[in-house]
């Protein structure tokens, strides 16, 4: 036991996994960094028993991680189509319209709030990703301010005149060092009838699809309703609706309001809290067999790729994504098994993957040497890869899917 909670600030954490010690995952090597040292950092998931938030134990500097940034969202149509549905949703349901505000936090390229400016909509995106946030004003047209959001940022811009009708937090909350800011600083930007939509991956998809390759250390915190109920709470915010989304592996979308005491929650919440109640998804029980499922992935996953290089067969691997990080890293999967990594992201083109170190190549890389199969790390997007790369597969090429139990598809 362990540490003090992000949230609550509990103290002796449970240990519930450890994924040893590796190097940051989306830091990815150049060719002149292959000649030195990799810093790494251990990777230990805990559970907090007063109010259920999963976390890992440490902290890596957000300055380290976040100030430049290799994850560039526009490069996945699913995203796009996700966001794109999301504005069009919002602007009907919120009346948005040219007075209106829609701020956006770690609001990445622009992949997003570029469909709110098509129309007409103020918009401000907060990314401390510069280089990520240069895109987004240079080829989006979308006002962006290169911070890390908080409280005293949240102050600054209302002093400023800048008050949120809608704010946006998609797949950030688990990357924020300071929770407990973050979420003040919603509450103070947000206008009194304003709403915030945020989405987070959901712990308990990724216990039960024993998807332990979400797990690196951007992501400090796994969320579930029941450990986001508390933290809004404790900062004058109520979740008024939330529904489950299929993207990254399943999450969950939470809309919350300034908690005015009008108590306008849905059935929704209560129905979901009460089921996660049922499953124990509040419980350490729900976790703590967790260590033991995914070192069993581990060792088939291993087998099977050995398995297939002993009948001499080829194979390379789909998605420098942070995610496909943790699990060569973690099951010591390299060069020794795999000849190289395809990824669509131009940036992420001609670098290597962090300790492994395996060269990432364009997708069409696939077509032109032939793999007998490749590895699918970036399984989230399953169905967009497939489509993308039907001629690979239409020459007798196929895909691994590693998790939640390594198939051949």
């Amino acid at each position: 036991m362990t540490g003090a909670c992000r949230s609550c600030g509990f103290r002796d954490l449970e240990v519930i996994l450890s994924l040893g010690t590796t190097p940051l995952a989306n830091r990815l090597l150049t060719v002149v960094q292959l000649g030195e040292a990799e810093p790494t950092y251990a990777l230990t998931l805990a559970f907090c028993r007063q109010c259920s938030l999963v976390q890992i134990l440490e902290t890596v500097p957000p300055e380290t991680l976040f100030r430049e940034y290799a994850y560039f969202t526009s490069f996945s149509d699913t995203m796009l189509r996700h966001g794109a549905a999301l504005v069009e949703r919002l602007i009907g349901e919120r009346a948005l319209g040219p007075k209106s505000l829609v701020v956006e936090l770690a609001s990445n390229d622009g992949y997003l709030l570029q469909y709110f400016v098509r129309a007409g909509i103020p918009v401000l995106g907060i990314e401390p990703a510069e280089n990520v946030a240069r895109v987004a004003e240079e080829k989006r047209g979308v006002r962006t301010l290169s911070e890390f959001f908080g409280a005293a940022l949240a102050r600054k811009l209302l002093d400023g005149g800048e008050a949120a009708d809608v704010i946006i937090a998609n797949n950030v909350l688990a990357h924020v060092a300071d929770l407990n800011g973050f979420v003040e600083g919603i509450e103070v930007l947000l206008k009194p009838d304003g709403v915030a939509v945020i989405e987070v991956p959901y712990v308990k998809e990724t216990i039960e699809r024993v998807e332990f390759d979400t797990i690196y250390h951007e992501h400090l915190c796994y969320f579930s309703l029941s450990a986001l109920h508390p933290l809004f709470r404790r900062h004058g915010l109520a979740i008024s609706d939330v529904e489950r989304v299929p993207v990254h592996g399943g999450s969950l979308r939470v809309v919350v309001r300034h908690d005015d005491g009008a108590g306008r929650t849905s059935a929704t919440v209560d129905t979901l809290l009460g089921e996660e109640k049922v499953r124990g998804v509040d419980t350490l029980e729900f976790y703590q067999e967790f260590a033991t499922t995914v070192a069993r992935l581990r060792e088939r996953l291993r087998d099977l790729l050995h398995g297939l290089r002993k009948e001499g067969k080829r194979l390379a691997a789909y998605g420098a994504a942070a995610k496909g990080s943790t699990l060569l890293n973690y099951c010591g999967i390299g060069a020794e098994t795999l000849e190289f990594v395809v990824d669509r992201s131009t940036y992420k083109q001609g670098r290597y993957m962090p300790g492994v170190r395996l060269p990432i190549h364009p997708p069409a890389r696939l077509v032109e040497a032939m793999p007998d199969y490749v590895l699918l790390l970036s399984w989230n997007f399953a169905e967009e890869v497939m489509a993308q790369q039907e001629e690979y597969l239409r020459k007798g090429g196929r895909f691994i899917v590693p998790a939640p139990i390594p198939r051949i598809v």
